[in-house]
Formats: C-alpha cells, sequence, structure tokens
C-alpha cells in the first residue's frame, strides 16, 4: 500500500465528510484512510463509525481518550500500512489528484519527504495560494539547501516514508499550540532525500478557533516553548551552529513576527511582547543583522523595524487600519 492517510478527529462534525470525501474520491486507490477519534463530545466519533462502514475496504477508525491533536497523529502512525504517510485536519480537504501526482513523485524520486502547496479555502474564495520556494528539479537534503528550514513547517504540506518515522523515533508532542515546528524541522534533519512539487493540493479551511485566530493571549507562550524544545534537540544534535542562521530567520517568522503581532493585536502592553524580544536577544544576539531578514516581503521589513524599536501600539494601529480597508 502507497499511502496511509492519517485524520485527527475531534470535534468537527459538520467539516469530516467533507474531509473524508476528499480523500475517497481520489484518482489513485493505492490508499488507507485511518480516522482517529481524539474523544470527540459532539457525534464525530459515531460520523465515523458510520463513514467507515460505507467504504470498509478503505477506512478504519480507531477511537481514543481525548490527548490532542499530536497525541492522535502518533496513534495513526503506529498504526499506518503504507510506505507515506499523509496528515490531513478534519476540517480540510485534498484536490482529487494529489495521491496520484505524488504517487509518481514518490517513484521518480523515492524521497522520504515531500512538500507541495496548499490553497486557503476562506469562506469559499481558495485564490490564495502558498508554495514554498524549494527546488522542484532535483532530490535535496537540509544539509545541501538549508533554507529548507524556511519553508512553512505545516505537517500537512508534505508526505513522508513510514520508516523515517520509525526509524528516527520522533513523534509529535501532545497537547500543545505549534507541534508541527517541534517535529517537521527535526525531520528535515533526518530525511536523507526530500523532494518538492509546485502544486496546491491541500485545502486549508479558516475557522474561528484556529490559534491565527485565537483570543487566548497568554497561549502564544508556547511559542517559546516549542523553540526551547526545537533549539534544544538541534543543539543535541550538534546541528545549531550550522544552521544558526536558518533557526534565527524562523524563529524572527514565528516569534517575533508572528507571535507578537497575535499578542500586540490583542493587548499591545502585554509582557508577552517583551519577552519574545528578549527571547531573541538570548538566543540570537544580533539578530536584526541576519542575511535573510532581506528577504522579508516589504509589509514584514516594516513590522520588523516597529518590532525592533518596541512601537507596539503603532503596529496594532497599521495593522487595524489595513483590515479596516479589506487590505
Amino acid at each position: 500500500m502507497k499511502f496511509s492517510v492519517v485524520i485527527p478527529v475531534y470535534n468537527v462534525k459538520d467539516y469530516l465528510e467533507k474531509c473524508v470525501q476528499s480523500v475517497l474520491a481520489q484518482h489513485n486507490d493505492e490508499y488507507e484512510i485511518i480516522l482517529v477519534d481524539d474523544g470527540s463530545t459532539d457525534g464525530s466519533g459515531a460520523l465515523c463509525d458510520t463513514l467507515a462502514a460505507q467504504a470498509p475496504e478503505k477506512i478504519r477508525v480507531i477511537h481514543k481518550p481525548n490527548g490532542g491533536l499530536g497525541d492522535a497523529r502518533n496513534v495513526g502512525l503506529e498504526h499506518a500500512l503504507g510506505d507515506y504517510l499523509v496528515f490531513l485536519d478534519s476540517d480540510d480537504y485534498i484536490d482529487e489528484t494529489m495521491l496520484e501526482e505524488l504517487s509518481q513523485k514518490a517513484d521518480e524520486t523515492h524521497a522520504e519527504i515531500i512538500s507541495f502547496g496548499f490553497r486557503v479555502d476562506n469562506g469559499g474564495d481558495t485564490s490564495q495560494v502558498f508554495i514554498d520556494p524549494l527546488p522542484e528539479d532535483r532530490v535535496f537534503t537540509l544539509a545541501d539547501t538549508p533554507e529548507l528550514l524556511l519553508a512553512l513547517p505545516n505537517a500537512w504540506t508534505r508526505i513522508y516514508a513510514r520508516r523515517l518515522f520509525l526509524e528516527t523515533g520522533i513523534r509529535y508532542p501532545g497537547r500543545v499550540w505549534y507541534e508541527d515546528i517541534r517535529t517537521t524541522t527535526k525531520l528535515f534533519a533526518k530525511a536523507e532525500s526530500i523532494a518538492s512539487v509546485h502544486r496546491p493540493y491541500y485545502y486549508y479551511v479558516v475557522r474561528e478557533n484556529s490559534i491565527t485566530r485565537n483570543k487566548n493571549v497568554d497561549r502564544n507562550h508556547e511559542i517559546i516553548d516549542a523553540f526551547d524544545d526545537l533549539l534544544g534537540w538541534y543543539r543535541e544534535n550538534s546541528l545549531f551552529e550550522r544552521y544558526r542562521d536558518e533557526l534565527c530567520r524562523l524563529a524572527i517568522d514565528h516569534i517575533f513576527l508572528a507571535a507578537s503581532v497575535r499578542v500586540l493585536m490583542t493587548d499591545p502592553k502585554h509582557p508577552l511582547l517583551e519577552e519574545f524580544y528578549q527571547y531573541m536577544r538570548k538566543y540570537f544576539p544580533g539578530f536584526e543583522k541576519n542575511r535573510y531578514v532581506a528577504q522579508l516581503p516589504r509589509a514584514k521589513k516594516l513590522a520588523f523595524r516597529l518590532l525592533l524599536h518596541r512601537q507596539y501600539r503603532l503596529l496594532a494601529t497599521l495593522f487595524r487600519a489595513k483590515n479596516k480597508v479589506g487590505g
């Protein structure tokens, strides 16, 4: 079997059937679907059983106590039989050509990780596309393409050889935010072959309870926990100095820019803003001179400069004005 599609399920009754049907509609037939019901309380678990009964040759269901997204993925991968793992969030869906075309890429390259792009589904508008600028014409590794660490770390924009998890022991953490950045970046370092397809196969559905829209400001501290984990792992594996510049840019993107903006849009006086600033100073002294900063888009460069000067209120005002005009 070529693919195991692992779908963690938690209280997504209104989205799950569309998600599963997008897999059953695949042109490639070499797959299994593993639905991991993570202690749902809205009837999603029963819906999993109903869907499995409709396609018993394709769908298996695992019911478990709630342990978080990462734990559900881990349970799924431990029960998987496919050569490659596909992680699909249960409120999202995939293009019908995805498995067929990725199967062809896998046969051509035998890569342990194959990356691809995604579309954002915002109320039915799927015009926004994200594709990481990775080499499409060759197989690569982190060692020869260190800018791989600048790619979006989402678990669901790539497929993985199942043996990569089994041989490295790398797993997703449970009950935390930012489980992908703690995991994907380690798999990048361990993979001996990586390939990329510049096609947006995945559809990410925007929901109000996503991390980017969550109003629980204090939980943004978990990005610090995630980087403590990540940077500690790179040090333990004697890789920190080799990839210091790339890890610094990763921290700029996810701590100094993204997390800071999420916090200041709710409370421009929140102490987390200073904690993020000091974290960057501690672990990446002189981070403002990082060679990858020049590659930031114009709007992010402006935000970067304002954050450097702790102009939190001004930056919040600019974001609100931008949102007000729909830009």
